[in-house]
């Protein structure tokens, strides 16, 4: 399997590898599918978590390893959920709304201390990463992201978001020049894909509000 860490093109003076490359493109389609509710996102995005192991492995960013490794463990789970979830739907499909406020300050406080945690493991073992606070934040940041997601929480898009605007120049200067150029892509897809998630939750709550005494 060497072959997957080897250099596929130059780009921009930048060297892409397959792992790099082949990880990002499936993580790009499981972003698409997620969008639009398919069930097939979640195998898309443990596929994605196995290939892109291999890539962080080859710059020694052990966040970006742990982080696939939540990845893969998560779809695991969110596959489950909405499975369970689309055969309990009427119309079989996957149902999102926005999260309440209790649910959303869960997920920020645990994503504040879960940040604090890891980037002291790797600030303390300085062989984890390179970047201990940047890796942290953003293996959480996924890891809240996904559960958000598996949750049907139109939050999850406002958390990728966030995990993008660091992701983006970490994975530029570790080497990774393909996760930094596909990340820009996945702002504009975490954008279209906010926007839709949100307009389709409130449609899902629309009948109840208008069913409602005066």
């Amino acid at each position: 399997m060497n072959w997957l860490n080897s250099q596929a093109f130059t780009a921009f003076g930048q060297h892409i590898i397959w792992s790099d490359l082949i990880g990002n493109t499936v993580g790009l389609a499981a972003l698409a599918l997620g969008w639009l509710r398919n069930i097939w996102t979640w195998p898309a995005q443990l596929l994605s978590g196995l290939v892109l192991i291999a890539a962080n492995l080859s710059v020694q960013q052990a966040g970006g390893v742990g982080k696939q490794l939540v990845v893969i463990v998560v779809a695991l789970w969110g596959w489950r959920a909405w499975t369970v979830g689309r055969r309990g739907a009427k119309d079989g499909t996957i149902a999102v709304r926005f999260a309440t406020w209790r649910e959303r300050a869960c997920l920020v406080g645990g994503a504040a201390l879960g940040t604090l945690a890891v980037g002291g493991l790797f600030a303390a073992y300085p062989s984890l990463s390179w970047s201990p606070w940047a890796d942290a934040y953003i293996f959480v940041g996924t890891l809240a992201a996904m559960y958000a997601q598996a949750r049907g929480m139109v939050e999850f898009w406002f958390a990728w978001l966030l995990v993008d605007l660091v992701g983006v120049p970490l994975n530029f200067r570790s080497g990774l020049a393909f996760s930094g150029l596909i990340y820009v892509v996945y702002g504009a897809l975490v954008l279209w894909g906010m926007r839709d998630w949100w307009l389709r939750s409130r449609r899902s709550t629309r009948p109840a509000l208008e069913g409602a005494p005066a």
